[in-house]
């Protein structure tokens, strides 16, 4: 019975040294895809929104108060027709009170100074006037959406359609901003106080 027993041990301990081997190894795949046309994206105004001097006498010191309301114009011109979708990123990550606006900045590293929002209005692509749609991901479950978000993929499609993003060689629409400063109860405003809101606004192929 030995030399069983030792041919099978032998057999089991190379079976294990396969399973071993097998599973030290992962694959790489590296995918794109390379699309004939760009677009460049522009703001009117430079894309600065200047509110100015503030009185910290005007802010209300129980609720947010709206400083302005202010509206750039946005153009997004392509080479041809193409289908794509705007990215927005938060260069003031966590300095506003809420995730679904862009912060202002802090004061002295800790308090929250304020927010501005952004929403899209009157999209026309192409001279025809579409629909502002948005997804988390810039892949699927497109929506009806004109708020958009920091880290939200928005796109256009058909007036008859918020499903499917649709090509557009020139898009243009209204980018409506909207700040506000949070209640200056628990703000130091001793000290003058910049407002320091920036966004990156780049184009996604879709």
């Amino acid at each position: 019975m030995k030399p069983l027993f030792t041919t099978l041990a032998t057999g089991l301990m190379l079976l294990g040294c396969t399973a071993t081997y097998a599973a030290s190894t992962v694959d790489l795949t590296v995918k794109g895809l390379i699309v004939p046309s760009a677009c460049t994206p522009s703001l009117s105004g430079g894309g600065v929104i200047d509110h100015g001097k503030i009185s910290a006498k005007d802010l209300k010191t129980d609720n947010p108060t709206l400083i302005g309301t202010h509206t750039l114009s946005m153009v997004v011109s392509c080479d041809s027709a193409i289908t794509f979708a705007l990215h927005s990123v938060d260069n003031r990550a966590g300095s506003s009170m809420f995730p679904s606006n862009y912060g202002l900045g802090l004061i002295n590293g800790n308090q929250k100074l304020g927010w501005f929002h952004l929403r899209l209005d009157n999209p026309l692509a192409d001279g025809v006037a579409v629909q502002a749609i948005a997804s988390v991901n810039g892949q699927d479950n497109w929506y009806s959406e004109k708020l958009w978000d920091p880290g939200l993929y928005m796109s256009v499609a058909s007036m008859a359609d918020d499903t499917q993003p649709v090509p557009a060689k020139d898009l243009s629409l209204e980018l409506v901003i909207q700040t506000s400063i949070a209640r200056t109860d628990g703000l130091d405003l001793s000290n003058e106080v910049t407002l320091d809101g920036s966004a990156t606004l780049e184009v996604k192929y879709l």
